[in-house]
């Protein structure tokens, strides 16, 4: 987690994002999330709605990979599952082999 010890540099994201147009793919995962939210997660099979306070919603097929955000796509993780995924220099997921 990059940002522990120091506060978060939203301006700095912000503008980042804009110069990459990034706000219609930022739009669409929120909206998943969102959505994820309102309608529960049934993430161990029990036929439940799971809370999410703490967990990260992963994708099962990366984006970069060609996913998409659509709710059959969407599952419900552990934060330090979902962020310990080894990466490529460009920032995408390395293959498991």
């Amino acid at each position: 987690m990059p940002y522990v010890n120091k506060p978060r540099p939203y301006k700095k994201e912000w503008d980042q994002q804009q110069t990459r147009d990034e706000k219609k793919s930022r739009a669409a995962r929120e909206r998943a999330r969102y959505h994820m939210d309102k309608d529960g997660t049934d993430n161990n099979g029990n036929g439940k709605a799971d809370k999410r306070e703490g967990k990260d919603i992963d994708h099962k097929r990366p984006l970069s990979k060609g996913g998409s955000n659509s709710k059959a796509n969407l599952r419900v993780v552990s934060a330090s599952n979902n962020r310990s995924f080894k990466r490529n220099s460009d920032g995408s997921v390395k293959k498991n082999t």
